[in-house]
């Protein structure tokens, strides 16, 4: 399933070279949201995964986006002790004119779907 957020970048990191056939980028966007009178503010991180680590660069700094992405869960296990981390994988970033500086997500649903991942295939979630 893919979700979509409309915020500010306020942070990109560099390409983060992992291993021979990984590579990762993450960026962040400052969500705003009044309510009752009251802003709430939320830094929400992403990342970009192979080539998708070229759809966004340090010319989105402080730019409005629409960011196209999809929730991945894992579990994880070392030495008998479970831990279980979420990402939030981008696949598609836009630049938006937003007219004030309330940030709100975009209504609709979504024309285009997301793209499969070559290097690890299609998850069966």
């Amino acid at each position: 399933m893919a979700f979509e957020i409309t915020g500010r970048v306020v942070d990109i990191t560099p390409v983060m070279q992992v291993s021979d056939k990984f590579r990762k980028r993450e960026f962040v966007i400052e969500k705003k949201e009044s309510t009752g009178g009251n802003t709430f503010v939320d830094f929400i991180k992403f990342q970009l995964l192979q080539d998708k680590c070229d759809i966004i660069d340090e010319s989105f700094l402080r730019e409005d986006v629409r960011v196209l992405f999809n929730i991945k869960g894992n579990r994880w296990e070392k030495e008998g002790r479970v831990s279980y981390f979420t990402n939030l994988d981008a696949w598609k970033v836009e630049r938006i004119s937003v007219t004030d500086a309330d940030y709100e997500p975009l209504s609709g649903g979504l024309e285009d779907s997301p793209p499969e991942d070559e290097e690890f295939g299609s998850l069966p979630f």
